[in-house]
């Protein structure tokens, strides 16, 4: 019997082929651009996209035109992520940051329109926030979020920021997409992230991306202590520590073949 695997004609080859393109692309892709990289016929990419959608592995984005990952190819991302391999090495590096800088590390991941907290080392402090892992908080008023945000296609961005519910957490948080924007704009140049207690009072917070071999953004680290213990300022100067373990992790999740 044939492994369908190898099979360059089956439906199963055909599926993962589209599953392997919208999930390596910088930004949702239409049918017509898997048509042009995949070659297949229309009619079959129409059929197995509408397939994978039924089944959560894809799903349209707000216009209905562009394709992006469903539910369950994410689920899928995020277990291989989570993965005690991975899970044990990258909870090192975290927790070896968070004893040098003395407050507490996350590592977030984009899933929908929030961001969602994968791992996490918490700071000995008794005065500290505690997000459980599995949390999951907006774009909008969160380090992690705004330079997620950031770092979009503008295409992109401006789609999913139009869909935003701005909500206000605090006198600090951003609710127009003006000041947002603006916002951003200043992150991508620095790529850091910033909340000087935008999403929760008395909390501050900075970011910093994780990217794969392929210099795209798949996950951000994180530092947030109480406003009482440090300004954003006092935060900030902890960047550059946070950018080596960046790139630690980014060796252990997404390593070089070569």
């Amino acid at each position: 019997m044939k492994n369908i695997f190898f099979d360059k004609g089956s439906a199963m080859h055909r599926t993962l082929a589209i599953l392997e393109q919208v999930a390596n692309s910088d930004q949702p892709v239409t049918s017509t651009e898997i048509n042009v990289n995949l070659n297949l016929p229309k009619a079959t990419i129409h059929r197995l996209c509408s397939k994978l959608e039924d089944e959560q592995f894809l799903q349209r984005e707000i216009d209905g035109k562009r394709f992006l990952p469903g539910l369950r190819l994410r689920q899928i991302a995020l277990g291989v992520f989570s993965n005690e391999h991975f899970r044990t090495q990258r909870h090192a590096v975290l927790k070896l940051l968070s004893e040098d800088i003395g407050e507490t590390c996350n590592i977030s991941v984009p899933d929908g329109s929030q961001m969602r907290y994968m791992d996490r080392a918490e700071t000995h402090w008794p005065l500290r926030m505690q997000l459980p892992v599995g949390t999951k908080v907006p774009l909008h008023c969160t380090s992690s979020g705004k330079l997620f945000l950031s770092l979009m296609p503008e295409e992109q961005l401006n789609r999913l920021i139009g869909s935003l519910n701005l909500e206000q957490k605090t006198e600090n948080t951003l609710t127009t997409r003006k000041s947002l924007e603006k916002a951003l704009e200043k992150i991508r140049k620095k790529q850091v992230g910033t909340d000087n207690q935008e999403f929760i009072e008395g909390m501050v917070c900075v970011a910093v991306p994780i990217y794969d071999r392929r210099k795209r953004l798949f996950a951000t680290l994180s530092i947030h202590a109480p406003s009482s213990r440090m300004t954003l300022e006092e935060i900030s100067r902890h960047v550059p520590r946070l950018q080596k373990a960046s790139h630690d992790l980014s060796l252990i999740t997404d390593p070089d073949d070569n």
